[in-house]
Protein backbone atom coordinates (compact mmCIF):
# COMPACT_ATOMS: atom_id res chain seq x y z
CA UNK A 1 0.00 0.00 0.00
CA UNK A 2 3.10 2.34 0.51
CA UNK A 3 3.85 2.48 -2.65
CA UNK A 4 0.63 2.75 -4.22
CA UNK A 5 0.25 5.87 -1.60
CA UNK A 6 3.58 7.59 -2.79
CA UNK A 7 2.19 7.26 -6.41
CA UNK A 8 -0.50 9.03 -5.75
CA UNK A 9 1.22 11.60 -3.82
CA UNK A 10 3.89 11.92 -6.32
CA UNK A 11 1.64 12.33 -9.09
CA UNK A 12 -0.98 14.41 -8.12
CA UNK A 13 1.62 16.43 -6.39
CA UNK A 14 2.89 17.41 -9.58
CA UNK A 15 -0.45 18.16 -10.96
CA UNK A 16 -1.86 19.91 -8.06
CA UNK A 17 1.34 22.12 -8.67
CA UNK A 18 1.32 23.14 -11.71
CA UNK A 19 -2.61 23.29 -11.20
CA UNK A 20 -1.92 25.94 -8.43
CA UNK A 21 1.29 27.74 -9.72
CA UNK A 22 1.90 31.52 -10.24
CA UNK A 23 1.20 32.84 -13.25
CA UNK A 24 2.49 35.99 -12.61
CA UNK A 25 4.96 37.32 -14.70
CA UNK A 26 8.60 37.10 -13.20
CA UNK A 27 6.80 34.10 -10.81
CA UNK A 28 6.16 31.77 -13.32
CA UNK A 29 8.43 28.97 -12.86
CA UNK A 30 7.25 27.05 -15.92
CA UNK A 31 8.54 30.95 -17.90
CA UNK A 32 11.54 30.75 -15.63
CA UNK A 33 12.44 26.80 -16.65
CA UNK A 34 11.29 27.30 -20.01
CA UNK A 35 8.45 25.25 -21.50
CA UNK A 36 10.76 22.35 -22.50
CA UNK A 37 12.58 21.96 -19.36
CA UNK A 38 9.23 22.52 -17.35
CA UNK A 39 7.31 19.63 -19.07
CA UNK A 40 10.10 17.46 -19.06
CA UNK A 41 10.44 17.52 -15.51
CA UNK A 42 6.70 17.68 -15.03
CA UNK A 43 6.76 14.71 -17.34
CA UNK A 44 9.39 12.46 -15.25
CA UNK A 45 7.89 12.88 -11.73
CA UNK A 46 4.15 12.25 -12.77
CA UNK A 47 5.70 9.39 -14.98
CA UNK A 48 7.48 8.21 -11.39
CA UNK A 49 4.10 8.68 -10.06
CA UNK A 50 2.60 6.84 -12.09
CA UNK A 51 4.83 3.46 -12.74
CA UNK A 52 4.26 3.40 -8.74
CA UNK A 53 0.50 3.59 -8.68
CA UNK A 54 0.36 0.68 -11.59
CA UNK A 55 2.62 -1.35 -9.30
CA UNK A 56 1.15 -0.47 -5.83
CA UNK A 57 -2.49 -0.66 -7.42
CA UNK A 58 -1.66 -4.71 -8.23
CA UNK A 59 0.04 -4.88 -5.45
CA UNK A 60 -2.99 -3.87 -3.59
CA UNK A 61 -5.59 -6.11 -5.47
CA UNK A 62 -5.97 -8.08 -2.12
CA UNK A 63 -6.49 -5.04 0.19
CA UNK A 64 -10.22 -6.02 1.12
CA UNK A 65 -13.31 -4.06 -0.19
CA UNK A 66 -15.07 -0.74 1.41
CA UNK A 67 -18.52 -1.31 0.14
CA UNK A 68 -20.32 -4.07 -2.46
CA UNK A 69 -20.57 -2.29 -5.65
CA UNK A 70 -23.97 -2.48 -7.14
CA UNK A 71 -24.85 -5.00 -9.75
CA UNK A 72 -26.12 -2.28 -12.15
CA UNK A 73 -22.82 0.19 -11.41
CA UNK A 74 -20.59 -2.32 -14.19
CA UNK A 75 -23.34 -1.11 -16.85
CA UNK A 76 -23.72 2.07 -15.72
CA UNK A 77 -19.30 2.27 -16.12
CA UNK A 78 -19.61 0.65 -19.24
CA UNK A 79 -22.03 3.53 -20.75
CA UNK A 80 -20.34 6.23 -19.00
CA UNK A 81 -16.95 4.68 -20.87
CA UNK A 82 -17.71 6.00 -23.87
CA UNK A 83 -18.52 9.77 -23.76
CA UNK A 84 -14.95 9.29 -21.45
CA UNK A 85 -12.80 8.05 -24.07
CA UNK A 86 -14.74 10.18 -26.37
CA UNK A 87 -14.02 13.59 -24.60
CA UNK A 88 -10.22 12.43 -23.68
CA UNK A 89 -9.97 12.29 -27.77
CA UNK A 90 -11.33 15.71 -28.44
CA UNK A 91 -9.35 17.16 -25.29
CA UNK A 92 -6.28 16.33 -27.35
CA UNK A 93 -7.46 17.63 -31.34
CA UNK A 94 -7.72 21.33 -32.76
CA UNK A 95 -10.83 23.07 -31.06
CA UNK A 96 -14.53 21.82 -32.38
CA UNK A 97 -17.64 21.90 -31.37
CA UNK A 98 -17.37 19.07 -28.47
CA UNK A 99 -14.44 21.29 -27.06
CA UNK A 100 -16.58 23.80 -27.47
CA UNK A 101 -19.55 23.19 -25.35
CA UNK A 102 -17.72 21.02 -22.74
CA UNK A 103 -14.63 23.76 -22.24
CA UNK A 104 -12.71 21.58 -20.73
CA UNK A 105 -13.30 17.17 -21.84
CA UNK A 106 -10.18 15.82 -20.35
CA UNK A 107 -11.41 16.69 -17.28
CA UNK A 108 -15.08 16.03 -17.72
CA UNK A 109 -13.29 12.56 -18.93
CA UNK A 110 -11.45 11.94 -16.09
CA UNK A 111 -14.78 12.44 -14.01
CA UNK A 112 -16.75 10.40 -15.85
CA UNK A 113 -14.59 7.28 -16.11
CA UNK A 114 -13.30 7.90 -12.04
CA UNK A 115 -17.01 8.44 -11.58
CA UNK A 116 -17.84 5.35 -13.31
CA UNK A 117 -15.32 2.75 -12.04
CA UNK A 118 -16.45 3.50 -8.30
CA UNK A 119 -19.84 2.62 -9.09
CA UNK A 120 -18.39 -0.53 -10.60
CA UNK A 121 -15.44 -1.12 -7.98
CA UNK A 122 -16.16 -1.24 -4.15
CA UNK A 123 -12.37 -2.57 -3.67
CA UNK A 124 -9.97 -0.29 -1.18
CA UNK A 125 -7.71 0.31 -3.87
CA UNK A 126 -9.90 0.40 -6.59
CA UNK A 127 -12.18 3.34 -4.50
CA UNK A 128 -8.56 5.13 -3.49
CA UNK A 129 -7.37 5.07 -6.77
CA UNK A 130 -10.69 6.33 -8.57
CA UNK A 131 -11.64 8.61 -5.66
CA UNK A 132 -8.33 10.07 -6.27
CA UNK A 133 -8.89 10.96 -9.61
CA UNK A 134 -12.16 12.02 -9.02
CA UNK A 135 -11.34 14.73 -6.25
CA UNK A 136 -8.45 16.17 -8.80
CA UNK A 137 -10.63 16.48 -11.47
CA UNK A 138 -12.65 18.33 -9.36
CA UNK A 139 -10.19 20.62 -7.84
CA UNK A 140 -8.94 21.29 -10.61
CA UNK A 141 -11.73 22.35 -12.59
CA UNK A 142 -12.95 24.38 -9.86
CA UNK A 143 -9.18 25.75 -10.15
CA UNK A 144 -9.25 26.13 -14.20
CA UNK A 145 -12.65 28.75 -13.59
CA UNK A 146 -11.13 30.65 -10.97
CA UNK A 147 -7.81 31.68 -12.51
CA UNK A 148 -10.82 32.54 -15.97
CA UNK A 149 -9.89 29.56 -18.43
CA UNK A 150 -12.63 28.89 -19.92
CA UNK A 151 -11.61 27.00 -22.68
CA UNK A 152 -11.85 27.81 -26.26
CA UNK A 153 -14.08 30.94 -26.68
CA UNK A 154 -17.15 30.92 -28.55
CA UNK A 155 -15.41 32.55 -31.58
CA UNK A 156 -12.52 30.43 -31.52
CA UNK A 157 -12.21 28.60 -35.15
CA UNK A 158 -13.86 25.51 -34.84
CA UNK A 159 -13.40 22.64 -36.66
CA UNK A 160 -15.82 19.53 -37.90
CA UNK A 161 -12.85 16.81 -38.67
CA UNK A 162 -12.06 17.21 -34.85
CA UNK A 163 -15.49 16.29 -33.26
CA UNK A 164 -15.16 13.33 -36.19
CA UNK A 165 -12.05 12.14 -35.38
CA UNK A 166 -12.82 12.34 -31.53
CA UNK A 167 -15.95 10.20 -32.09
CA UNK A 168 -14.26 7.72 -34.46
CA UNK A 169 -11.05 7.37 -32.09
CA UNK A 170 -12.61 7.69 -29.07
CA UNK A 171 -15.41 4.98 -30.42
CA UNK A 172 -12.27 2.77 -31.54
CA UNK A 173 -10.59 2.68 -28.20
CA UNK A 174 -13.99 1.82 -26.74
CA UNK A 175 -14.08 -1.02 -28.65
CA UNK A 176 -10.29 -2.02 -28.21
CA UNK A 177 -10.38 -1.44 -24.28
CA UNK A 178 -13.42 -3.19 -24.17
CA UNK A 179 -12.17 -6.35 -26.31
CA UNK A 180 -8.64 -6.58 -26.06
CA UNK A 181 -6.85 -4.14 -23.76
CA UNK A 182 -8.62 -3.87 -20.57
CA UNK A 183 -8.16 -7.77 -19.63
CA UNK A 184 -4.32 -7.43 -20.59
CA UNK A 185 -3.90 -4.57 -18.84
CA UNK A 186 -5.55 -5.13 -15.88
CA UNK A 187 -6.39 -8.63 -16.18
CA UNK A 188 -10.16 -7.71 -15.77
CA UNK A 189 -12.33 -8.94 -18.01
CA UNK A 190 -14.93 -6.62 -18.65
CA UNK A 191 -17.67 -8.80 -20.96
Amino acid sequence: MLYFILGLVIFFGAHLFTTFRSREPGKDIKAKLGYGPYMGLYSLVSLVGFVLICWGFGATRDAGSLYMAPSWGRHVNLALMLPSLILLVASQLPTGAIKKAVKHPMLVAVKLWAFGHLLANGELNSVILFGSFLAYAVIDRIAVKKRGDNGPGKDAASSVMSDVGAVVIGGGLYVAILIWLHPILFGVAIM
